[in-house]
């Protein structure tokens, strides 16, 4: 709407958003006898299973200042004015990082609260990026602008147009995240040792996944104003140049894994039992392998987004969530059945990263995202 120059659109699109959000809370809450049952599935033993239902409930109920957030940084982010969401989030870590030693711990007269801390915390920390953006939202400057504290109302059509293009994503993320977790899971079946490496590996691998991830929304932003200004052209470009940045980025991450992993690795395992002989081999094999697939994973971020921001929202998720849960059901079926070593389904994860940027790059290539419009 912005690159269409309909400004009041955006924050009429960002109300219907925040009502959205406390439609589907309650969704949420009503999901937590179900998330108890999933972890008992997975062989949890019950004082397990305890402490991470105390931790979900209080993140579930809580979950509410996440959901508007998310509203509206997608308003920002949408105009390009990422720099409030950052130093948002920046204040928000500001918070919640204290927050969470005072109540895990028990300081400055606080009662040790353990895994409840960690819980009350993180939403501390949620609440207070939530009322800065919130903030900002509301400001004169943005009721100008935008008309954010006029544009308030129930608009029908609009809510439509959200739930048509915001409803992939969303389901995409959910079933991506929760096929994501059961492959982690099934790594932690292993055993301690492996379960040990992966969280090394994967500790490293979230430097380069949420800076790529980050791009990966440039991509949406600019291709969705470049698309409402018909300026197909320009919506290529933006792909091209994130791209361009965000492999330089991944590349030096791929050094950093392959000829870095002994020491990066030993940062964790030193301070395990044994100083970390047992753990830090396989950790070091998977963080080199990590390398392999960081420019296929760069590759599928911003092409997803450049995808989602053009509308393409439906394809993305279907190819996304087919993907990953056939490759849920492919380690499922290696580790519990043909019982392969650690390493080699690490290799498979691999693989499956690879697919998924390969499927998005032919989408890119060949599909009709050109020919979209999300102009309302």
């Amino acid at each position: 709407n912005d690159g269409a120059g309909k400004k009041r659109n955006c924050a009429r699109a960002t109300a219907q958003s925040i009502r959205l959000a406390f439609i589907g809370w309650p969704l949420l809450i009503l999901m937590i006898p179900l998330v108890k049952l999933f972890f008992i599935s997975l062989g949890h033993i019950p004082d397990l299973v305890e402490l991470e239902m105390t931790y979900f409930r209080i993140l579930i109920f809580g979950s509410i200042f996440g959901l508007v957030r998310y509203a509206l940084a997608g308003f920002f982010i949408g105009l390009g004015r990422t720099r409030v969401v950052m130093l948002a989030n920046f204040a928000g870590m500001l918070i919640n990082v204290p927050a969470n030693w005072k109540l895990i711990f028990g300081k400055f007269g606080i009662p040790a609260m353990g895994i409840t801390g960690a819980a009350i915390g993180t939403l501390l920390g949620s609440l207070t990026l939530m009322l800065i953006l919130l903030g900002v939202y509301l400001s004169p400057s943005y009721r100008r602008e935008f008309g954010t504290a006029e544009e308030l109302g129930f608009d029908r059509r609009l809510s439509k147009v959200l739930l048509k293009f915001g409803t992939p994503a969303g389901v995409e993320n959910f079933l991506n995240v929760a096929a994501f977790n059961f492959f982690v899971q099934l790594m932690y079946s292993y055993g301690p040792d492996t379960a040990a490496a992966v969280t090394i590996a994967f500790n490293y691998d979230m430097v380069a996944f949420i800076p790529m991830l980050g791009l990966g929304f440039a991509a949406t932003t600019l291709t969705g104003r470049y698309i409402g200004a018909r300026n197909i052209p320009g919506a290529e470009h933006a792909t091209r140049l994130t791209m361009a940045v965000t492999w330089s980025f991944a590349s030096l991450l791929v050094v950093l894994f392959v000829f870095g992993a002994r020491p990066l690795v030993n940062i964790f395992a030193s301070g395990l039992e044994n100083g970390g002989v047992d753990v830090a081999p396989t950790a070091i094999t998977m963080l080199r392998l990590a390398a392999i697939y960081t420019l296929a994973d760069a590759t599928q971020l911003i092409l997803a987004g450049s995808l989602r921001g053009a509308g393409d929202t439906q394809f993305v998720m279907r190819i996304s969530i087919i993907l990953h849960w056939i490759f849920a059901g492919v380690a499922w079926y290696a580790i519990k059945v043909l019982k392969i070593p650690p390493v080699s389904m690490w290799t498979i994860f691999i693989i499956f990263v690879i697919t998924l940027g390969v499927g998005m790059f032919l989408r890119y290539r060949f599909g009709k995202w050109r020919e979209m419009s999300l102009v309302v």
